[in-house]
């Protein structure tokens, strides 16, 4: 898969095109964006969300776990040296204990969660 962006109509909107899905992203007004869409880093903890709530839903449908559904909130921002991101994961149906921390176990494993704790090689080359 391969992700493309170019300028959108604002001054900092981009536009982000992933196969046939077109999403815009931009800054908040104080840093000279219009807010016309979600900020850079916004989209990256919208991945982790996404994603542990999809692998959690497979998993729990696979074991017959009685889940109802997941909500996940991402706090995120830069900390000292760190880009921080915390993840907070409710489960909402009928769980056990053991259940609801398999499920825990399971969102620590979800791809983009094993990414961004992985190493990250990026290359680039102008054209």
């Amino acid at each position: 898969m391969e992700v493309t962006t170019h300028r959108g109509r604002g001054p900092l909107q981009q536009v982000i095109e992933i196969g046939p899905h077109r999403l815009l992203t931009d800054v908040a007004p104080e840093l000279g964006g219009e807010g016309s869409g979600p900020e850079p880093h916004d989209l990256l903890a919208a991945a982790l969300a996404a994603c542990t709530t999809l692998t959690v839903t497979l998993y729990a449908k696979r074991k017959a776990y009685r889940l109802d559904e997941v909500q996940v909130r991402i706090r995120h921002g830069q900390e000292g040296a760190a880009y921080a991101l915390h993840r907070s994961i409710r489960y909402v149906g009928q769980l056990t204990e053991e259940e609801k921390q398999r499920l825990t176990d399971i969102a620590n494993k979800c791809p983009v969660h094993k990414t961004l704790s992985g190493n990250i090689e990026i290359t680039t080359e102008a054209e």
